[in-house]
């Protein structure tokens, strides 16, 4: 069990002005932003992270998507990170997503669910790594 986790606040969320909100609530939820950046991926960098849904019917729509507009990506610490934030990040569907949670206050969609979080301690890694260089750690 990793105590990081790594999330990006989604191009929907960073135009509709979430930002504060959802830091505010991540920060409430005692974790700890061991880095974070405001940036705009590429098509293809969009592709090449999500390269893991790459044979899924909804890929292109989400790379094109994510490389939209501005993210912020951020890597986050606490105990029993990955699984303490997907309950905060709630459901993938807004609509299932549980009252409280980040995905019902703030996402409009499946498509435009506000934010990413990831799904185990081997992810969390490789996703903080693609984003993030050791110099960029506190």
């Amino acid at each position: 069990m990793s105590n990081r986790t790594f999330t990006m606040i989604k191009p929907d969320a960073v135009r509709n002005g979430h930002i504060g909100n959802i830091l505010q609530m991540i920060n409430a939820a005692g974790f700890r932003i061991v880095a974070m950046k405001y940036t705009q991926i590429s098509r293809q960098q969009a592709e090449l992270f999500y390269e893991v849904h790459s044979a899924r019917p909804f890929y292109g729509e989400l790379t094109e998507f994510m490389s939209s507009g501005p993210i912020v990506a951020a890597i986050l610490e606490k105990d029993n990170a990955v699984a303490d934030f997907r309950t905060l990040i709630g459901a993938t569907d807004p609509a299932k997503a549980d009252e409280g949670t980040i995905r019902k206050k703030y996402a409009a969609s499946v498509g435009e669910n506000a934010v990413h979080g990831s799904d185990s301690d081997d992810n969390a890694k490789i996703e903080g790594n693609f984003f993030f260089s050791g110099l960029e750690r506190f």
